[in-house]
């Protein structure tokens, strides 16, 4: 075999592996338009609780991305509460993308971690079957020593969920935040600067993703 016919089997056979490598993987969302609608269900964090309403962060992330994001975030919501109010927002309105960032006072309450996992992958669920843009932002276990310490980091099973019910994990965005006591209202809330670094950091962890 010459050169060139070697050479031209080597590429062929790239090829065939590269596409059949690909070919395996979840298809990617393609980049939200300017302009997309975008949910963003939570709890106090989501809210913007600590700062007033224009400094929450789905109104910063907002202003960096061109994007509607619709704040739908609830003072002292489980990821119980959550679920139950999903199908109604999903009901009244169609949107491009689902930021969900919600758990926090489920492991602040003490309620059952496999019970929160249930309640958040169901959400997931819900929100791909109207979506395929659907992000899970990581909340921080509260262990009162690490946060003394300026060193929270994501409950584990947030990973899990965004793993099992392939969804685009955004990690410690609230665990750096809360970590840094210049940035907190309070034990467990951010300040105005506070939200704007949660945005600031969405944004980038997003535009990485492809969403943008």
């Amino acid at each position: 075999m010459n050169r060139r016919n070697l050479l031209g089997l080597l590429a062929a056979s790239s090829t065939t592996l590269l596409f059949g490598a690909c070919g395996k993987r979840t298809p990617v969302a393609a980049a939200l338009k300017p302009g997309a609608t975008v949910l963003a269900l939570g709890d106090s964090l989501t809210a913007g609780h600590g700062a007033g309403p224009d400094d929450a962060w789905p109104n910063k992330l907002s202003q960096l991305t061109g994007w509607t994001v619709v704040n739908e975030g609830l003072n002292g919501d489980t990821s119980l509460g959550a679920l139950q109010r999903l199908e109604s927002l999903l009901a009244a309105n169609r949107y491009d993308a689902i930021l969900v960032g919600i758990g926090g006072n489920d492991m602040l309450r003490g309620m059952s971690s496999q019970a929160t996992i249930d309640n958040l992958a169901a959400i997931v669920r819900q929100a791909r079957a109207h979506t395929p843009h659907v992000g899970v932002i990581a909340t921080p276990a509260p262990e009162p020593m690490r946060a003394a310490i300026g060193s929270l980091s994501d409950a584990v099973f947030y990973a899990e969920v965004a793993k099992a019910e392939q969804a685009l994990l955004i990690p410690n965005v609230y665990a750096r935040v809360l970590s840094d006591a210049a940035l907190r209202s309070d034990r467990i809330h951010a300040n105005a600067q506070g939200y704007a670094q949660v945005a600031q950091q969405l944004a980038q962890q997003l535009q990485a993703a492809g969403w943008r």
